[in-house]
């Protein structure tokens, strides 16, 4: 019978949290690196140049891949000969082991659960609660898998009760256009089949903490009828021609997992649950000796690549910036931004609307006019740093403040990720605005272009805080110009098509 100390469970918990935000499973980077290599589009190579860049800097510095640390899922299985040294209940170690990981003072995560979900919204501060599952297995061991799940993946899970002769290969392929680029592709989709409702999600988020092994399967072939499904899927969703950030391009997913479960006659449960260019989650397994160590990866893994910027791209100087300008940008032009800009999300968007329907205006020392809005909610600096690891974050949540922002504000460009929606790119178009997509998944990258930062009102939001940042040199594309053309509406579309009359093979093997 094994004894699990309860230092030793919280700070496996901690150590494994801290391992995963500056770390990328090695199986993805070697498929990353495939695709990289193979990529036509030239923004979508850039942008999983930017990526993979990111993903080293990040493994050599300790810092987050992405300023989303994440919400904490956990899969335990537990030994039923295991005995438990503590007076603590699972969920109160478990989430002692999310705070100390996500206030470690050397690489602080940016905390985003907010309790209750409904009214308050408050941020608990420290990340926790965690989700987790347990199972009661036989043995003497405690087997633990350690995820940490952005919110723009999260946001676009999908279930569906099909009938039992329905397709799930006709339900993916029309699913997957409509969740756009949000969930920052090139990344895997988990599939759960079976069950019950909420065991097909279940079962949909387990498959995505399985080992990518694509490239193997491609090579050696399937040997049943579950591994033939994941190929077609993987080919039939890669021809789809979404690409990398949804810019267009060969490689939307690197891999589909798959996991099934007995159901009901009558019914066919499907779950699809994405996982973005941060995939984070880790596995490990105490049995009473100590604390679980987790071996870092070697570097030889990464690929020789490092992002530079290309020669044609347009610098923009922020602090002159004129709506001629701003029209003057063309769809799928790469920008490097330079000057101040202002950073707004969801709660600060939230509070500017309150205060313009109380006839307040905006606070003091906050002036849009002619300035660009940066999409981001920031992780906390450490050390040196002006800022924390920096990336967009989804922009569809601010469509709906979009034409109130360009018509009352002065506004006259947004930064963000992924693609703006019908309401957004029409309030784009009547304002003669423009907006501009950074890449998702490469947040570190992005906060070294940050060479200033400081909070200039709605301290109390924490994160999402409206800050000024003083930018040099900042990567983005536009994404949709002055006349409402949009990249994420053109570029897959384009591709696409290439897909299917060149016959361009679409696998990373």
């Amino acid at each position: 019978m094994a004894t699990i100390k309860e230092p030793d469970f919280i700070q496996s918990v901690a150590d494994a949290l801290q391992f995963i935000s500056y770390y990328h499973p090695v199986d993805y980077i070697e498929h990353l690196g495939r695709a990289y290599e193979r990529e036509q589009n030239p923004a979508a190579k850039d942008a999983i140049a930017q990526i993979l860049t990111n993903s080293r800097m990040c493994a050599e510095g300790k810092r987050p891949i992405c300023q989303d640390t994440g919400i904490v899922n956990m899969f335990l299985k537990v030994g039923m000969d295991v005995r438990w040294d503590t007076k603590r209940s699972l969920a109160d170690m478990i989430n002692e082991g999310v705070r100390r990981a996500y206030d470690h003072p050397d690489n602080r995560l940016r905390a985003s659960v907010v309790d209750d979900p409904l009214f308050a919204r408050k941020n608990t501060k420290d990340n926790s609660p965690a989700v987790f599952h347990v199972e009661l297995v036989p043995g003497s061991e405690v087997e633990v898998t350690v995820a940490a799940k952005g919110g723009g993946s999260e946001n676009k899970s999908k279930f569906v009760m099909l009938n039992p002769s329905d397709s799930i290969v006709d339900w993916v392929l029309k699913t997957v256009p409509t969740m756009g680029a949000g969930w920052c592709p090139p990344g895997m989709l988990g599939l759960g089949v079976g069950g019950t409702a909420e065991k097909a999600m279940l079962l949909a988020k387990e498959a995505l903490m399985d080992p990518i092994d694509m490239h193997e399967l491609l090579a050696r072939g399937p040997q049943d009828k579950a591994e033939e499904l994941r190929i077609e899927l993987y080919e039939k969703v890669n021809q789809l021609g979404i690409g990398a950030q949804g810019l267009g391009g060969l490689t939307t997913v690197l891999d589909v997992k798959l996991k099934l479960y007995p159901t009901h006659a009558a019914s066919k449960p499907v779950a699809m649950i994405p996982n973005c260019a941060a995939t984070r989650h880790a596995h490990f397994v105490l049995d009473g000796s100590g604390p679980a160590v987790l071996e870092p990866p070697s570097l030889d893994h990464w690929p020789k690549v490092t992002w530079t910027a290309g020669s044609s791209s347009r610098r923009v100087n922020l602090d002159a910036l004129t709506r001629a300008e701003v029209q003057s940008w063309k769809p799928g032009e790469t920008l490097l931004l330079n000057g101040r800009m202002l950073t707004g999300r969801d709660a600060a968007h939230k509070r500017i609307a309150d205060l313009y329907a109380s006839g307040q205006g905006l606070p003091d020392g906050v002036d849009f006019t002619n300035r660009v809005i940066y999409y981001v909610g920031p992780v906390d600096p450490v050390r040196d740093e002006v800022v924390g690891p920096a990336g967009p974050t989804t922009a569809t949540r601010m469509d709906k403040f979009t034409d109130m922002m360009l018509e009352k504000t002065g506004l006259i460009a947004m930064v963000g990720k992924s693609e703006r929606g019908p309401v957004a790119i029409e309030a784009i178009r009547k304002h003669r605005a423009a907006y501009l997509m950074a890449v998702g998944g490469a947040a570190y990258l992005v906060s070294k272009a940050i060479k200033a930062a400081r909070v200039v009102a709605f301290g109390d939001l924490g994160m999402e805080a409206i800050y000024e940042f003083e930018v040099r040199d900042m990567p983005v594309t536009v994404a949709v110009d002055a006349e409402g053309t949009s990249v994420h509406a053109t570029a897959p579309a384009a591709w696409s098509e290439k897909i299917r009359t060149l016959g361009i093979p679409v696998r990373v093997a």
